[in-house]
């Protein structure tokens, strides 16, 4: 029972409700400049995964053990409490759904979010080609797989499924207050994400900032444009429309009760 009506949900399942509005309400709450530097983090955390994965492609040759490497960016984000845009699906979106805050606030979040992770690493892709010039190489062939994906059913396909798998992360983070618990959802699904070449929009543009800024890479910035634009989109439909979408016709017991309170 939840303010006189029965909501049909475990009680697990409403402890988690409870959790994921706090935080999205503080989120969509978040003063601009605070806003703006946990976003340009969150592409630094993000971009620090990128490096531990070309270092590791480069002696290996395998894309699941890069995949591993990666793990570490996530890891970051969870512990430095920095912003990741795709990560943004899940919490804000039920906090708005719950009426705590507006879709103009959501826009605002994802925007300032996403324009922050690039922009964050954007710096780090440039840093890693000049420290490190014997990965430009492997930076150039990672980012070209991604730049030259296309706008087709396949490049969509594996869009949804990266917002799918992130928004799945974020679900599994906030269904426990452990710290150590919430550790392994960051590293097997930044491993998947990597090591599988979902495509991603921040971690992908990443990617490919590396081989832009390596020199002689055979696409430009309008291609990474155009895949950004479409990656995006593909995110959001598999995180908003199907996991998140999914989530809250679960708790729809919980969001009628939160919403009359905000009457």
């Amino acid at each position: 029972m939840r303010g006189g009506h029965w909501t049909g949900s475990e009680p697990e399942v409403a402890q988690a409700f409870d959790r994921v509005v706090e935080e999205g309400t503080i989120r969509l709450a978040r003063p601009w400049i605070p806003l703006i530097v946990t976003g340009i983090v969150g592409g630094i955390d993000v971009g620090t995964g990128v490096l531990a994965y070309l270092l590791v492609e480069q002696v290996t040759g395998q894309p699941l053990l890069a995949g591993l490497a990666f793990g570490i960016g996530f890891v970051a984000l969870l512990l430095a409490r920095s912003e990741l845009f795709t990560e943004n699906f899940l919490v804000p979106v039920t906090a708005v759904a719950a009426g705590r805050n507006t879709v103009r606030s959501l826009l605002r979040l994802w925007s300032v979010t996403l324009a922050g992770n690039l922009l964050g690493g954007w710096l780090v892709a440039w840093l890693i080609t000049r420290a490190f010039p014997e990965l430009r190489r492997t930076a150039i062939e990672t980012g070209t797989h991604y730049a030259t994906l296309g706008i087709n059913l396949r490049s969509f396909t594996l869009a949804v499924l990266a917002g799918m798998a992130i928004t799945l992360m974020t679900r599994m983070q906030h269904a426990t207050e452990s710290l150590g618990v919430r550790l392994v959802p960051a590293l097997l699904f930044g491993a998947l994400l990597t090591g599988g070449q979902l495509f991603h929009s921040v971690l992908d543009s990443i990617m490919m900032f590396a081989a832009l800024t390596a020199g002689r890479a055979p696409f430009g910035y309008l291609d990474w444009l155009g895949a950004l634009g479409w990656s995006v989109l593909g995110n959001i439909v598999g995180g908003v429309g199907l996991v998140t979408a999914l989530r809250l016709a679960r708790v729809s017991g919980e969001l009628a009760d939160e919403r009359s309170r905000q009457r």
